[in-house]
């Protein structure tokens, strides 16, 4: 078995005490121009501010639901670390915001609806609520109430309900740039090396960057390509890589980068799903990942000699 290796620390603020925003100037930019003319013509109650993770749109969304409420209205935050069960219990372990989350928050909205101040309402992610959860919300959206603003953090567009983003402004957010990427990596992690490779491999994404100097995960990459590049590498091998990468779910899509570098993108549909049906089917990720990789040097083995 593999021993459980010891993650490095960083101090990482949450979203909501980090005033340290990099990026997306066009988007806070058109906010704050419809919001200092919102007397005058009625703001979009509804903005979904989309794009990859790890890239700073809940730092925004906290950015703008303080300029919002100001500290006088009211804030209600809805994920996954203030999930509710049906008791009315923090379930914060939960895959999932629950709609028994979203229904506390709306008798909450009701209590405060005589206090004519401005209201927020931030989920983080719209794509992480449950099916119910997410009725419950396109109700409230259908006639939302008055003087409230409904900032909905999204991950994954198509996996938001059609009828739930028709109600919103959508703001397509971009992965951040390289000098972007470094101003980050310099105010986050002072003391640490960050290669080229690294910032190659995050797509634009520091919350990519983080979770790889966190856990190990850029040289265990390293030892992924070249297990899969070395013709020698045995199935002994391949299986004490899968379990290191199994032993934080952070590390899984290393195995689909490997996948792009490689340029193998007939099987990174089928590998992108095994990879979801870990968490989806209570799979034993070490065994499902072992498959993948395995699957990979197979198809990564077949194309060189097919291409000599």
């Amino acid at each position: 078995m593999a021993t459980k290796k010891k993650e490095i620390l960083f101090d990482f603020p949450n979203p909501m005490d980090n005033n340290f925003l990099v990026g997306h100037r066009d988007t806070l930019k058109a906010f704050m121009n419809a919001w200092a003319d919102h007397e005058k013509h009625p703001i979009h109650p509804v903005w979904m501010l989309c794009g990859p993770r790890g890239i700073g749109k809940a730092t925004l969304a906290y950015k703008i639901a303080k300029q919002v409420y100001g500290n006088v209205g009211d804030f209600f935050i809805l994920d996954l670390a203030h999930n509710l069960d049906e008791h009315g219990n923090t379930k914060p372990d939960a895959k999932a915001i629950s709609v028994h989350t979203v229904r506390n928050m709306i008798e909450k909205m009701q209590m405060s609806s005589m206090s004519g101040q401005w209201r927020v309402v931030l989920i983080d992610a719209a794509d992480e609520l449950t099916e119910a959860a997410e009725n419950a919300i396109l109700k409230l959206l259908e006639e939302p109430p008055q003087k409230t603003l409904f900032l909905l953090v999204t991950h994954q567009l198509s996996k938001v309900l059609p009828t739930v983003r028709s109600r919103a402004r959508v703001e397509k957010m971009h992965p951040l740039t390289t000098s972007e990427l470094r101003e980050l990596c310099v105010r986050f992690m002072p003391d640490t090396e960050i290669s080229s490779e690294i910032l190659k491999l995050s797509n634009g994404s520091f919350g990519k960057i983080a979770n790889l100097k966190a856990t190990g995960g850029d040289a265990i990459y390293d030892e992924l390509l070249s297990v899969l590049q070395n013709k020698h590498s045995t199935a002994s091998d391949m299986m004490r890589l899968a379990e290191k990468i199994a032993e934080s779910p952070a590390l899984y899509g290393i195995v689909l980068d490997a996948i792009a570098y490689l340029n193998l993108a007939d099987i990174y549909p089928a590998a992108n799903q095994a990879i979801s049906d870990i968490t989806r089917l209570n799979l034993k990720p070490d065994v499902t990942i072992f498959r993948i990789i395995n699957e990979i040097k197979n198809v990564y083995r077949y194309s060189l000699s097919f291409n000599r």
